[in-house]
Formats: structure tokens, sequence, C-alpha cells
């Protein structure tokens, strides 16, 4: 896999990343926005700096474990990607798929952000929104029945005339009633009218409880579920951020008991090839939240601190 494959994946979670004696790739969160009648969603807008050349280990270390080869064969991967971008800049432009272009204008390199890859995780799947194709739906569906109404992008039929529309039933039952004893029918066919109407309003009114209940209904479970117990295998913490190795086992757990205080999860890890015994600031069983920890214990508490892979 080439190098920028692996910028662009921590591009992804990450606002920054360092190539080691090249330069950083830095992510800023852009809001939605918009132009004449299109919406964009968020984004994060690439952009590079020439100055962040210090390694920082983040991307070594996940190419690293990515690849499960060892740290100091991604630094050497990682020169001689960097070596070959540089040899090719002296000579023509260097396109980084899916991040942007490089280009050498007077030993000076400027940058041109590629806008096809959105890296802002929150707004996955979410693309361009023209405003007028809304528009033009909601009133071509008002104009064709003017009697609905549009909830959430639905159209709807009111509540109201749904109310009207059984009012009409008890009304037409009436008039049929009244038609048939002005013209003369038979008393019989008068009753058996009269009861059909009747039967009508009850099934109508019975109609409108039912919905009634529906909607004020609740619904109590008087037995509870039975309880599930899953288990769930606890991943192995194999990061640590090495505070130091000690030769004598006491200077260990005196560091121990330091780090503790100052609010570390610190412990003893076991010994070294070098038969040291090696104190870690914490243990992580996720290489991002190891290399977020790293990075802020290098920049508060120690700047030689390092990550060790098991």
């Amino acid at each position: 896999m080439k190098l920028e494959n692996y910028i662009a994946d921590l591009l992804y979670r990450y606002d920054c990343v360092i190539v080691p004696n090249f330069g950083g790739f830095v992510a800023n969160t852009k809001s939605a926005k918009q132009v004449n009648t299109i919406f964009t969603p968020p984004f994060k807008q690439i952009s590079f700096n020439s100055l962040l050349v210090e390694n920082d280990g983040l991307l070594a270390n996940y190419i690293a474990s990515t690849d499960k080869m060892p740290y100091k064969t991604a630094v050497n991967f990682i020169a001689f990607e960097v070596q070959e971008w540089i040899d090719q800049l002296l000579s023509e432009e260097l396109e980084l798929e899916g991040i942007g272009t490089l280009y050498s204008i007077n030993d000076t390199i400027h940058f041109e952000p590629c806008n096809k890859v959105n890296y802002l995780t929150s707004s996955f799947g979410l693309d361009a929104v023209v405003a007028n194709k809304i528009t033009l739906q909601k009133e071509e569906i008002l104009q064709n029945n003017t009697d609905l109404q549009i909830v959430d992008n639905a159209a709807v039929l009111p509540l109201e005339n749904k109310t009207k529309s059984n009012n009409n039933l008890l009304k037409y039952a009436a008039i049929f009633l009244l038609g048939a004893a002005t013209i003369g029918i038979s008393v019989k066919a008068y009753q058996d009218r009269k009861i059909a109407a009747i039967n009508l309003a009850n099934s109508v009114k019975q109609q409108e409880n039912k919905t009634a209940k529906i909607q004020e209904a609740t619904f109590v479970i008087n037995s509870p579920l039975p309880t599930i117990n899953i288990q769930t295998k606890v991943a192995p913490e194999n990061y640590f951020i090495i505070a130091g190795a000690f030769r004598e086992k006491s200077n260990a757990e005196k560091k121990v008991k330091e780090l503790k205080a100052k609010g570390y999860n610190a412990k003893i890890i076991g010994k070294n090839k070098y038969n040291l015994t090696q104190v870690a600031f914490a243990a992580f069983s996720n290489l991002d939240e190891a290399n977020k920890a790293l990075q802020n214990i290098k920049n508060t508490e120690l700047k030689e601190a390092w990550l060790l892979t098991r």
C-alpha cells in the first residue's frame, strides 16, 4: 500500500498527520454552507504545513500495526517514500490520491486539496442538497390536493378532515330517513332503514372510540423479561507507554508509586532484553487511544516517553 493511503486512513480519525522530514497534513473542520440553492454538509478541509517535520510516531506506529512489521521498518519505509516524493517534486507535481496535489515553486511547496473525499466521519453518507427540488415537490403536492398537509416532507390528510368525514356519514343517514318518510315508504321499510342508519352511526362511533383508545394507550409489562448474561472477551492490552527501565526493582516500584500519585494507571510490565525492569504510564488495548495518550504525555510529562507494542 502507498504511503498516501495510510495518511488518508488517519485523516478520518486525526486532525494532523505528520510525515517525518517532509511536512504535516492538517484537517480543519468546516461548517455546512449554502451556495445559491445548494447546501453542502460539514467537511474537513485539508491543508499542508511544511514546518511540521518532527516524527511524532503516529504514522509509523499505524503502518507497523497495520502491516505487522517492526516500528523501525515502518520508519525506513516512510523515509524511502519521502525521498521519492522529494525527487519527483524537483521536476513535476506530486499527486497524492484522495488527499491533494503538491508542487514546487521557487523551492516552496504549494498544496491544492482534493475535494472529492470528505474525511469528516459525522458527515458520512451526506451529499449536497438542492433546495429548489424539495420546494417544488411540496408545491406540486399542495396544488394537486388542497386537503393535504406536509409533515416531515410527507403528505398527510388533516385530522379535522377525518372527523368531518365521520360527521358526514351521520348526516347522510339522517337525510336518508327524512327522504324515506317524505316519499311514503311503508312503515316496515322505514323501520328497516332506520335500524340500518342507527347501526351505521353506532359503527362510526365505535370506530372513533377505538381510534382514541389506540392513540392514548400505554403498554405495561407486568412480567419482566428474563435477564440475559453475555460474556464478552476483554481485549488484551498490547500497547504500553514506557516511563523508564530500572536495574533495581525497588526503583521501579518507587516510580510506579510516583506516577500513580500523579493520576496515571502505572504498572510494572516485566523486564526487557537488557534485564531492566520496565515501568509503563499506562497500558492500552487500542492503538489509537495509546497514540493519543502518548502525545499528551510527551507534551506534558516526559518528552522521551515511547510506545511499546507486544
